[in-house]
């Protein structure tokens, strides 16, 4: 069967498809090959012992360590998220002002957040407290400031990015109706820009989540934690212990992209928007760990 043309490249001929095929080959067992070096190094060690495993078969292990930390890195991210999206609005919109005196300091605000690293606002949220107030803070809480202060501060940035990828066009037109600035943003700016954050707005909630393991510096009981700090200091099984972990994060973090995938595709097919897509790397956005 003849291959269709693209209008974006060329289709590939003969000696270019067979260049393919052999990179492709090559490549896969390239990557065969470094699989079986990683299970056959796994299994001279003895990782793959089943008494390493038995733990993870044992349903008291996982009511008394794994599933509290997971709901502890949930509840921590969840409620983070939320904050952040508060956050947001709040110094989005005010990043978008008329008034100087609401966009300057909103835009000092905004910078100041993002430049510091999570790990650093998780710290300084529980020892500043302490210093300050004399007040310990519970691992908790210091998680989510820190949490919600550096992903408020992106989201702020996708917020503004995404009201103003809407085409001027669409708020002169409402002007020209005799709409307020608030009913413009409300009716007009606010939906077709929910549509085109939606990327922005996952990606950033999937950062969100995997910086809740930071709370593991200050030993918050979070999945990381429970299952990759104590689990292994009962049972002596740190590497089969990781690699359950990392299969709970990449199916949490599957299972939140697969959500906002769908939540998308419904928003899309419900309203038109002539917003252009807003991504992190539109607003500079990205993971603020920066240990």
């Amino acid at each position: 069967m003849k291959p269709q043309a693209s209008i974006l490249f060329d289709t590939p001929g003969p000696r270019t498809r067979l260049r393919n095929n052999v990179l492709t080959a090559v490549g896969a067992v390239l990557i065969l090959g470094i699989a079986y070096f990683v299970w056959a190094r796994f299994n001279e060690a003895g990782q793959f012992d089943p008494e390493l495993w038995k733990p993870f078969l044992d349903p008291q292990v996982w009511q008394g360590m794994i599933l509290p930390g997971l709901v502890g890195t949930l509840s921590a991210a969840a409620l983070s998220i939320v904050l952040a999206l508060v956050f947001a609005v709040v110094f989005g919109l005010g990043r978008l002002s008329d008034h100087w005196w609401l966009r300057w300091p909103s835009g000092m605000v905004v910078e100041f957040f993002r430049a510091i690293p999570v790990l650093l606002m998780i710290f300084f949220a529980q020892a500043g407290a302490f210093e300050l107030f004399g007040y310990t803070m519970d691992a908790f809480y210091a998680v989510v400031i820190g949490l919600t202060l550096y992903n408020g501060s992106v989201l702020a940035e996708v917020f503004k990015a995404g009201v103003l990828a809407v085409p001027k066009g669409q708020s002169e037109a409402a002007y020209a109706l005799g709409l307020r600035k608030s009913g413009v943003l409300r009716l007009i700016l606010l939906p077709q820009a929910t549509t085109a954050m939606m990327p922005a707005l996952v990606s950033q909630m999937v950062i969100a989540l995997k910086d809740s393991a930071l709370g593991y510096i200050i030993a918050y009981e979070d999945l990381l934690n429970t299952g990759f700090r104590q689990l292994p200091a009962s049972f002596h099984n740190l590497v089969p212990a990781a690699i359950v972990i990392s299969l709970i994060y990449i199916l949490l973090n599957l299972g939140l992209g697969y959500v906002a995938t769908v939540l998308e595709r419904r928003s899309r097919r419900s309203r038109k928007s002539s917003a252009r897509p807003v991504t992190l790397a539109t607003v500079g956005g990205g993971s603020g760990r920066g240990e």
